[in-house]
Order: structure tokens, then sequence, then C-alpha cells
């Protein structure tokens, strides 16, 4: 979905005010995010993500009775429209400062001291859009590479069926980066909640390991974290497993945009490249 569909789309629901032209895009990605006036709304990529829009706002909900900061949701259901799930949120101040990887350590405790909710989280399925991801990519990406990271795939979803917690099991955000926090007038709240599942709290924590191993997070960021969160999940035996998933999820969601950037082939087959030479100094870039 290109920037032109998502805002025929936009156009066609009639939730922002005033004309779709005119609305700002926020993000492009497996979400369209425009903004205008006091509301944002989120166009999906296709109908698949219908079910997570609906989750995401009952999520939205339950934080909001549990009182952690976090992104409010200005319209209680999800709209299918031309095919793509639409939901309409309340649009958040301007940040006051960059978000910081202590501020995600303490939403993160907020969100991990919480009972399991009434909202069914599913289980963290981190490597479930990998399939998808590889079908969007087409012939765009080496059909070798495409078939390296679906036995990756099934390789490291078998090792993490079989881990065993540090952390009791329970909500988490599912995506924990400092991008997916924001931080206005009244603090530090959590943005992107379609990745909120029920699983191992650990999850939440390899991210950040991750970012400082493999994307320049400097170390006294990665600290911080883990100061904050009170532990450093790099001391548990299960840490690789969990980052050699997420690793192969990383490279499959960059191929998805392979057929129409080729900046996105070019970093996927720097990531690639890098997963067979089991080099894991290579620096792999945001996209």
């Amino acid at each position: 979905m290109d920037e032109a569909r998502a805002r025929d789309v936009l156009a066609a629901s009639g939730v922002l005010p005033g004309a779709a032209g005119d609305a700002r895009l926020l993000a492009l990605g497996e979400n369209a995010v425009f903004a205008a006036g006091d509301l944002v709304a989120k166009v999906g990529r296709d109908a698949e993500l219908l079910d997570r829009a609906r989750r995401e706002l009952r999520i939205a909900a339950w934080l909001a009775g549990a009182g952690v900061p976090a992104v409010r949701a200005a319209e209680a259901e999800a709209l299918l429209v031309e095919g793509h799930p639409v939901t309409v949120w309340h649009r958040l101040p301007d940040p006051v400062r960059p978000a910081g990887a202590r501020d995600l350590a303490e939403l993160l405790r907020l969100v991990h001291a919480l009972p399991s909710p009434e909202v069914d989280l599913p289980r963290r399925e981190l490597l479930g859009g990998v399939e998808r991801w590889l079908r969007l990519a087409g012939d765009a990406v080496d059909p070798a590479d495409a078939a390296y990271l679906r036995e990756r795939r099934d390789g490291f979803a078998a090792a993490a069926a079989a881990l065993v917690p540090h952390l009791p099991p329970g909500p988490i955000h599912g995506d924990a980066l400092p991008r997916n926090v924001h931080v206005g007038p009244d603090g530090p709240l959590l943005v992107d909640l379609e990745t909120f599942s029920g699983d191992l709290r650990e999850h939440d924590l390899v991210v950040m390991a991750l970012s400082h191993d493999r994307y320049g997070l400097p170390a006294e960021e990665y600290d911080a974290f883990t100061a904050a969160y009170g532990w450093d999940v790099r001391a548990w035996e299960g840490c690789s497993v969990l980052r050699g998933a997420r690793e192969t999820a990383s490279c499959a969601w960059v191929a998805q945009h392979a057929p129409s950037n080729p900046k996105a082939l070019a970093e996927f087959e720097r990531r690639v490249a890098s997963l067979r030479d089991g080099d894991e100094t290579v620096r792999w870039y945001p996209f």
C-alpha cells in the first residue's frame, strides 16, 4: 500500500476533518498514519490486519482503565474501508523531548506488573508475519534468501517454544523501543499498541539488547534501560534464541518493501548476508 492508495481509503472513510489530501502523513509501513485536527487515523495495509486493529482498540481501553500512560482511541470500533482497516485515535501533543531508554523501561515496569486482562491477548507471534512479508516481497528478493529465512523461522520457532523464562509470563508491549514512547507535557506514554501480547516478558527486553548489538544504541543508553528496569536480559540463557527469532523477523519485514524501494532491498541483503555469515558485528540500519 503506497501513500496515494492510503489517502484514497482515508477519503472514503471520512473519519478525519478536512480533505484527505490535506492530512499530514506521520508514518507509512504496515499502517499509513495520518493526522488532521485533534485526530489521527491509522489505515492498515490489508484486511488481514482487521482483527489486530480491533484488538489494539480493546487494549487501549484496558490500559486506560489500568492507569497506564498510553495513546487513547477516539472511536471504539475499527472500520473496514475498501479492504483496509481504519482506526481513529486522539492526536498527541507535540513531544517535549525525544524518548529515551529509561522512559521505555519505566513504562515496561508498569505493563509487566499488570495481571492478565479480560482482553484475549495472543502469544507474541514474532515470526508469524514472516511468510506474509516474504510473499509481499515476491521475486524482488533472491528466492534462496527467502528459503533461508523460512528455515531460520522454523528453527527458532521450535527453540522459542522450549524456553524456560526467568520472569513470570504476562502482558507485554511486543515491540518495546523508544520510538514507541511519546514524551508529552504530561510525561512518557506508550504508542503503537498493536503488538501487545501475553507471553514471555523477556520478549520486551530482548528488543533493546538487539538495538544495542545491531542498531548502534549507545552502551550508556542500554545501561540506563537495564538499571531502570532492574534486570539485564542478556544474563538469561534464552536471550540468544529470542534475539535470533527477532533478527529473522526483522529481515523479512524489510523484504516487503523491496519491490518498490531499492534502499529496502539493499538493507535486506545486508541483513541476510550477516546472518548467513554468522557475523553479529554487522551494523543494521532502521528502515
